[in-house]
């Protein structure tokens, strides 16, 4: 007869143990499951670095050109209300869209950039001018005025920058954000997407009230937002060293990091730590900032991009790309803020390559390269290469190109622009038979700079010919006072000071100290609509 197990009774101590323990595992596993998602879900959103580029700001950065912006992704800035026109969108409120286009070379080297695997994000807003959403108050205007830039420049990424008394325009605030709204619902209709960054001022102990509310209003409208950009910089809190400002940007972004948090719970989201620091964006001022004791030094720059490596911000900014260079000797002044320069010595080093360095994924301004279609017309130009094996040119086509096409027959002097192989090239000096993009000269010693690619819907530009007589030939006898116009192989030139037998040649080839000075194709225009 075989004998019974005898068992165990079951305290009721030893039952509440056993389950929580159970429940302790259930506690683990989910705990562990729920960073396995935030990680996964951060992951799938890569950081990047871009830089601001301030269009409007002379001298002009040439952003197209990669060895001067020294980065894949920049942030054009800033889209304003036009002074003349409150629902009509503007470059810092100097240029219009189709002005930008012309002045600017704007389309063409933005283009360019694309072409070379470039990422344009465009920033709307700032401290100066007037914010669209400001100023236009009819809803559907404004949305018509975002939509026409989105679709204008073909960008899948907009940054609104809202400071000064902007902030605490609630009204505004929501304009913005139901258009915004609206808008993106439409792309994502159209198989699109438009990834939408918050760009606002911030103290060492976070996002000030009315930017939570700002961040509120997004969030009620729907908007999906990539991210809350906290400018790092002018504190104004007494801070005077560079490991302070470093200091300050950290303390800023971890309040504003639990700030978001809270953001998002109120809207019934409740986001993991990794997924909330992807919506972070760090945007220092470099150098020398407004507040004349704080200056974010190189040393900054690389703990602030330590930091975000470490917590996973999703974005780190820049302002600007235009100041990071050491200012020249003459400028005298470092404490008062430049355009140009960042106000400290540099050395060899860029802040963008520092801000940058190991910030790995591609920006999420991710835009789409225009489509360049070549021309069909016979070229009868020579070849820049004797390789009959190699890739054969764009032909270019008279009918499409918006300016002459290169001959090496045509003197061209400085401005002087010309089509060449599908791109468009400006003479920095009198030229004759330099072939624009030959590749065996370095950019440094060719007579030609590349502005960007023809475009779809380029026409040509009127040939603008100057009868003779308009003016008197110039003469090397002959005595002139400023502001006398003669004629100089075709060109119109004004004699910028009393001057005698010094030729005009100079001044066509863009010397600034020549006693002429060529007129502009517009001034030009004018001349001749006048004299008809």
């Amino acid at each position: 007869m075989a004998r019974r197990f005898p068992g165990r009774k079951l305290s009721i101590v030893r039952v509440i143990a056993l389950c929580a323990a159970i429940a302790g595992i259930a506690v683990i596993a989910v705990s562990g499951w729920t960073r396995f998602e935030d990680a996964r879900a951060a992951t799938a959103t890569p950081s990047f670095f871009s830089g601001y580029v301030d269009v409007t700001a002379t001298p002009t950065l040439a952003f197209e050109d990669a060895t001067v912006s020294k980065t894949k992704s920049v942030v054009l800035s800033f889209i304003v209300s036009d002074p003349d026109s409150a629902c009509t969108p503007s470059w810092g409120g100097f240029y219009g869209l189709d002005e930008a286009g012309t002045s600017l070379d704007l389309d063409r080297r933005i283009a360019r950039f694309v072409q070379n695997d470039g990422e344009v994000a465009i920033s709307f807003g700032g401290m100066a001018n007037s914010d669209l959403a400001i100023a236009c108050t009819d809803s559907a205007k404004l949305k018509a005025a975002y939509q026409n830039v989105i679709d204008r420049y073909d960008i899948t990424t907009i940054d609104l920058d809202i400071e000064g008394t902007d902030l605490g325009d609630t009204a505004a605030g929501v304009r913005r954000a139901e258009a915004i709204a609206a808008i993106q619902k439409k792309q994502i209709a159209a198989n699109k997407h438009l990834d939408v960054w918050l760009t606002l001022p911030v103290a060492p102990n976070g996002l000030t009230d009315e930017g939570t509310t700002a961040v509120a209003q997004m969030l009620a409208a729907k908007v999906e937002l990539s991210g809350v950009n906290v400018m790092t910089m002018d504190f104004n809190t007494g801070i005077t060293t560079s490991a302070g400002m470093l200091d300050a940007s950290i303390s800023a972004a971890k309040a504003t990091h639990e700030q978001v948090r809270v953001l998002y719970q109120a809207t019934g989201a409740d986001l993991g730590d990794k997924t909330l620091w992807r919506k972070i964006g760090l945007t220092p001022m470099i150098g020398q900032n407004d507040v004349p004791a704080e200056v974010f030094g190189l040393d900054a720059a690389r703990g602030l991009n330590d930091f975000a490596q470490k917590t996973g911000v999703g974005r780190i900014s820049m302002w600007s790309l235009n100041r990071d260079a050491t200012c020249g000797g003459n400028y005298p002044d470092v404490k008062r803020v430049s355009d140009a320069c960042s106000g400290i010595d540099q050395g060899d080093a860029l802040f963008a390559e520092l801000l940058a360095s190991g910030i790995t994924g591609g920006s999420s301004a991710a835009t789409t390269t225009p489509s360049i279609a070549p021309s069909t017309a016979p070229n009868t130009a020579p070849r820049n290469t004797p390789d009959e094996r190699s890739t054969p040119p764009v032909v270019d086509d008279p009918a499409t190109s918006p300016y002459q096409i290169w001959t090496p027959q045509a003197t061209y002097v400085a401005e002087d622009r010309v089509v060449w192989h599908g791109n468009v090239y400006v003479a920095k000096y009198w030229t004759l038979g330099d072939v624009p993009d030959n590749p065996s000269v370095r950019s440094s010693e060719t007579p030609w700079d590349l502005i960007g690619p023809v475009l779809p819907g380029d026409k040509p530009q009127p040939v603008i010919e100057v009868p003779e007589g308009t003016y008197p030939k110039w003469s090397a006898t002959a005595v002139y006072e400023m502001g006398g116009r003669v004629m100089f192989n075709g060109r119109i030139v004004e004699a910028k000071w009393w001057t005698q037998a010094d030729s005009p040649q100079a001044a066509l080839e863009g010397s600034n100290g020549s006693a002429w000075r060529k007129l502009t194709n517009d001034e030009v225009t004018a001349i001749l609509t006048e004299k008809k």
